[in-house]
């Protein structure tokens, strides 16, 4: 069993180790809301994480070390996530007559059955949702695995910077996490929103009702693309593009060159997306739409967007209503908002009693 679902001991910080960077955020409570503490936004080699999969655990740790300085030291548990994209979730309805111990163990029958590679190679997890629906004797459960590599890969990155792993969550989880702080209070909560995370190398349009995600889907796209053609162009480094990209610090030639092209390729992206949203035929409409990661924030993505889509659109930002340490500097993370998504909702995982 691994700490997917598992219970904290105190505040953890939340870790999302992304495909260019490393994005930390650190959380506090505050009355019934949440405070930020500190935050920070550090490039990966681009070799270090490839597919969601950490390929040099140094060159990981020693970014999640110059994270932590960044950030302003003293941090020591975290909390990380696997891609959705490598974990099965499957609900399952069990006896309620099971005690603990051999729920744990009827868990593991129930997975071998649909799990397709050996079970002492996998990371299990499960949590008791209720009692089934119209039934006396029955409880829903869900189940979570994923390969135990994927796992361990993490952990050990995460060992070798001096903090402890102590919960390992899903990135769709902590996006579902982090969602009402997103979303207008004012919106019709049966109204269906759109999340569409832009990374460095994939887009995923998340799409929720009740707070919950009823629709995803991930497709091979993302910000290396844009990075790479500014790199190969213009000769910058893959770090000083990426820096450059990020504090809106680029030449006014590159961005007329080569980001405006670019950012009308996202928009094409995005509405390829939602067609296939749309022709699954089993959802209505989009009421409004939010963008996520660190590619969302390419200026005047948003507008484009809402004029060529006719839904309204925003970056994500789920800061917005949170009280702010006095350090960070504001204007910044309005713009680092929208990559810090994940790593806000997995640093409230730490803070749920």
């Amino acid at each position: 069993m691994f700490g997917l679902l598992g219970n904290k001991s105190s505040s953890l910080v939340g870790l999302d180790i992304g495909s260019s960077s490393v994005k930390l955020v650190a959380l506090s409570k505050s009355g019934h809301g949440y405070a930020l503490e500190a935050y920070a936004v550090v490039s990966l080699p681009p070799t270090a994480v490839i597919d969601g999969n950490i390929q040099d655990v140094g060159e990981v740790a020693g970014t999640i070390e110059k994270a932590i300085k960044v950030a302003g030291g003293k941090l020591g548990a975290a909390v990380a996530a696997v891609p959705a994209s490598a974990v099965i979730t499957k609900r399952i309805e069990m006896s309620n007559a099971f005690t603990e111990f051999e729920l744990e163990d009827q868990i593991k029958v129930e997975a071998d059955q649909f799990i397709p590679y050996p079970l002492d190679e996998v990371a299990l997890d499960f949590e008791v949702l209720g009692p089934v629906e119209g039934s006396d004797s029955l409880n829903q459960v869900m189940l979570v695995a994923c390969r135990r590599t994927d796992v361990d890969q993490r952990e050990d990155a995460i060992s070798a910077s001096g903090m402890q792993c102590q919960i390992v969550d899903v990135d769709t989880f902590a996006v579902e996490r982090t969602f009402p702080l997103m979303a207008s209070s004012e919106q019709n909560p049966e109204s269906l929103v759109g999340v569409v995370d832009i990374g460095a190398a994939t887009l995923t349009l998340n799409v929720f009702k009740e707070g919950e995600i009823v629709y995803s889907r991930e497709q091979a796209f993302g910000g290396n693309d844009l990075t790479n053609s500014i790199h190969q162009q213009y000769g910058m480094s893959i770090e000083e593009v990426e820096q450059a990209l990020r504090l809106n610090e680029l030449s006014s030639e590159i961005a007329e060159m080569v980001v405006l092209p670019f950012r009308g390729t996202v928009a094409q992206q995005v509405s390829r997306s939602l067609q296939f949203f749309y022709s699954s035929g089993a959802h209505g409409e989009l009421s409004s739409l939010y963008l996520s990661g660190g590619t969302a924030s390419i200026d005047g993505l948003a507008n484009q967007l809402s004029e060529e889509l006719g839904i309204t659109t925003q970056m994500a930002n789920p800061f917005v209503n949170m009280s702010v340490e006095s350090r960070i500097n504001r204007s910044r993370l309005e713009r680092d908002a929208p990559s810090l998504v994940k790593a806000c909702g997995l640093a409230m995982r730490g803070l749920e009693d």
